[in-house]
């Protein structure tokens, strides 16, 4: 089977816990190695969207994102993919040579600047600008500081310059495998509760939210939107919506070692799952940490 990986870093991606997730499927799809519908509403980087597609037979699957420009980026890489690749050899041919102070000013002037000037409308996007919108995005998160997307109140990517030796800009071959492997899928952009759930087809259906900080000032703002408690008390009704309609479900967040989630799930199958955290702004963020796993089987 064709194998991909996530095109971009991003902050709370599953790839350290693919494993666990694995291991929690639905018995049937770990025996049949089938889903026939797989629905994710915060697909983020899609760890495991590209970790499903590459090793089981996935007949359909429907992803959404309330971020424009990362949506952009999954549609542009499914239809346009070789136009990409070209945009990306341009940058890094004009990249890597380039001394510390040299790449420092081209990162400001060359990317982030004309990224954040060139506005793109989602709904009726313009396919070069498009290109060009994703090409600098993708540029970006391989050379900003700690691989982060951020954005200010204003919707602009405002991450600084990261200090990379060799950064991989373009890995043309993963770019393709991931547009083949998107060739099934429905690509949306705005909020989870707007995705069209057919109550006559039976999905797996992935939850992956921003995480409830641990601390007051832990980092959930991937956009300009915020995912405050009372979000996590919507989407907690929006599950059991779900689990009314006999989907199979599954939901990741963090383990904040109070009662929040346990009232939210009650009568859910939670579990504590090791994963490790690699993107954060504080050192101290990083390393081993618990995170919950809710399935409603």
């Amino acid at each position: 089977m064709i194998q991909a990986k996530p095109f971009l870093k991003w902050a709370g991606g599953k790839r350290q816990l693919l494993n666990e997730i694995d291991k929690n499927l639905p018995h049937h799809i770990l025996e049949t190695k089938q889903l026939d519908l797989y629905i994710e509403p915060f697909v983020g980087g899609g760890a495991l969207l590209f970790h499903l597609l590459s090793n089981y037979s996935v007949k359909k699957n429907i992803i959404n994102d309330i971020n424009p420009d990362l949506m952009l980026s999954y549609k542009v890489i499914k239809l346009f993919p070789k136009d990409l690749i070209n945009k990306l050899k341009k940058i890094e041919r004009e990249y890597l040579p380039l001394g510390y102070e040299q790449r420092k000013e081209y990162f400001y002037n060359n990317l982030r600047i004309p990224y954040n000037k060139l506005k793109i409308d989602y709904t009726t996007p313009n396919t070069k600008t498009s290109i060009e919108k994703v090409a600098l995005l993708i540029a970006l998160n391989k050379t900003c500081f700690n691989g982060l997307f951020r954005q200010n109140s204003k919707g602009e990517f405002n991450v600084p310059f990261g200090r990379y030796a060799n950064p991989r800009i373009l890995d043309e071959n993963n770019i393709l495998n991931v547009s083949h492997l998107l060739k099934n899928t429905e690509i949306f952009c705005g909020s989870y509760e707007s995705i069209k759930i057919l109550k006559d087809t039976k999905a797996f259906i992935y939850l992956d939210p921003p995480y409830r900080p641990l601390t007051n000032a832990g980092f959930t703002k991937y956009s300009k939107e915020d995912f405050n408690d009372n979000d996590q008390k919507q989407l907690a009704k929006y599950f059991r919506e779900l689990n009314k309609a006999k989907h199979y479900l599954m939901l990741s967040n963090s383990d904040t070692n109070d009662k929040f989630f346990d009232e939210l799930y009650k009568g859910f199958n939670m579990q504590k799952v090791l994963a490790k955290r690699y993107i954060n702004s504080n050192a101290n963020g990083r390393g081993n940490i618990n995170e919950l796993l809710i399935k409603n089987y």
